[in-house]
């Protein structure tokens, strides 16, 4: 099989790559990205190390470049990592995030009705469900209506829409997954992780928005990758799959515990206003994709955070 993985030197894709190569070694991997974000520029080494893997540089919205791109390769399947995804700037630059999201899937997608791609899988966030009070259990299912809060979720949601057009009006086959949030090695400093562990460190100030009392449901990178292998192998035509990391947690309460790992005081902690629409909690339910695929987490929050905070320490270093 041949793979085109977008924004593959980011965060997640970067991941998925050397989780992917490793294990199917025979494969052919092929990994785009801009390199627009300062972070993928450093995961490149990692990227160069794969024996399976090929480093394209270039951007999903060039539509020249892409045709161009899929007429050589002659891709088996895509996987859509590529988006600009940093919700504070979406609020500030709204337009960026309606080009590459929902521009550049377009892009991809088109290009892969018209060079007979077999496979197209666009990764998701569960963002695009909004959000729910912070006490209630409600839980999203991929059935649920979509409620966007942001400029970036309301971008990706639009993408998800583009995505099953594409599969009702042309027959394309596609995926997509819907998940919480990420944490783990080669993850951006802008992140609220890796940049609580580096100022931490640094005994630098943190800033939290609010109270910290938003929550979010935590995944350790691995375990989404994992997912991702699964639905790609073994998931249902035009189904959407959402995975969650069964970790939900107060922004505050994870800010502490990696304090406490690094033993550090909380006396580093500031508080600043609120972002505007900032989401109170996010709630999915990933039934399906445990029942209909068998999927199940390797990793706590607690396993993970240690691995994560090690790989930072690490770095940090070097």
């Amino acid at each position: 099989m041949k793979l085109l993985v977008t924004g593959g030197a980011g965060f997640i894709g970067v991941n998925f790559l050397i989780y992917m190569s490793n294990k199917y070694p025979k494969y052919d991997f092929v990994c785009l990205d801009n390199l627009c974000v300062p972070d993928s520029k450093e995961n490149l080494p990692y990227i160069q190390k794969l024996k399976n893997c090929r480093f394209i540089q270039g951007d999903i919205t060039d539509v020249e470049f892409i045709n161009d791109l899929f007429a050589k390769e002659k891709f088996d399947a895509v996987i859509n990592f590529a988006a600009e995804v940093s919700v504070d700037y979406s609020i500030e630059n709204p337009d960026i995030f309606i080009h590459t999201n929902v521009i550049g899937t377009a892009t991809l997608l088109n290009a892969c009705l018209k060079h007979h791609v077999a496979r197209y899988h666009q990764v998701s966030t569960d963002e695009v469900y909004g959000d729910v009070p912070i006490h209630s259990h409600k839980q999203y299912s991929e059935k649920s209506v979509l409620r966007p809060s942001s400029p970036y979720a309301a971008s990706k949601a639009g993408a998800d829409m583009l995505v099953l057009s594409y599969l009702r009006t042309y027959g394309l086959f596609t995926t997509i997954s819907r998940c919480t949030n990420n944490y783990g090695p080669h993850q951006s400093y802008r992140a609220l992780i890796p940049i609580v562990i580096r100022n931490a460190n640094n005994n630098e100030k943190i800033n939290v928005f609010g109270t910290g009392e938003d929550v979010r449901d935590w995944i350790f990178v691995t375990d989404h990758v994992r997912a991702l292998d699964e639905i790609l192998h073994k998931g249902e035509i035009g189904e959407i799959y959402n995975i969650t990391g069964h970790a939900k947690r107060h922004t505050i309460h994870v800010i502490n515990a990696i304090l406490n790992t690094l033993q550090k005081d909380s006396n580093l902690l500031t508080y600043t206003a609120d972002r505007p629409g900032h989401d109170q909690k996010y709630s999915l339910t990933d039934r399906k994709i445990r029942s209909k695929l068998g999927f199940k987490l390797q990793y706590t929050f607690e396993k993970g955070l240690i691995e994560t905070i090690d790989w930072y320490n690490k770095k940090q270093k070097i």
